[in-house]
């Protein structure tokens, strides 16, 4: 959505999911240091198969706001003359709605169960969690229960915050979809660019 809305508007898209993966590897081994642990990745199986849904999640929501802080300190460095959007699961309601000036400025979305489904049946990237796990199965069983154990919870949160949740059920295609997005942001964004106009 991000990046549709990004193309429409002139905005410029900031991808939480790619710079968590991908710039903020040394602060994660840093921090890592700092607390005492191995400045190694864990072994994939403690990881993802000698563990439980519950244990992940509660592992991944307590991560998050130290996440969180690396996330504000890209956006506080990105130089844009132009208004930025964001996207990412670990942009959660509770650390995200403090620092706005309406909870109008985000939303939540989620997949229904069916949805979820369908994508891991057709798309390649959600098959599995990658090599080097003993069970691929349990582990993609531990990594599905720890999805929508988060996501459960960041509606609980947006819902309390007063966040909109927008449930994405795969029957609207992706222009439908950021459609549904831009008609809630409509008083943040700028005038449309391109074939929208």
């Amino acid at each position: 959505m991000a990046r549709l809305l990004a193309v429409r508007y002139g905005l410029t898209a900031y991808q939480y999911d790619y710079h968590d993966a991908r710039g903020h590897d040394d602060r994660r081994v840093a921090r890592r240091v700092r607390l005492g642990q191995s400045p190694e990745a864990p072994d994939p199986d403690v990881t993802w198969v000698n563990t439980t849904p519950q244990e992940m999640a509660a592992e991944t929501l307590a991560g998050f706001p130290v996440r969180f802080e690396w996330a504000l300190d890209d956006l506080r460095a990105l130089v844009s003359g132009r208004p930025i959007v964001a996207e990412g699961w670990g942009l959660r309601p509770e650390l995200v709605a403090p620092i706005v000036e309406s909870p109008r400025q985000m939303v939540v979305m989620v997949p229904t169960e069916a949805f979820r489904e369908r994508q891991l049946r057709e798309l390649p990237r959600t098959a599995g969690v990658g090599h080097g796990v003993s069970d691929p199965d349990r582990a993609q069983r531990n990594r599905l229960g720890r999805d929508r154990l988060v996501a459960d919870d960041a509606v609980r949160s947006a819902r309390r915050l007063g966040v909109r949740v927008i449930e994405v059920d795969g029957t609207r295609d992706a222009e439908a979809v950021a459609d549904i997005v831009a008609d809630h942001f409509r008083p943040y964004l700028p005038p449309l660019e391109g074939p929208w106009r």
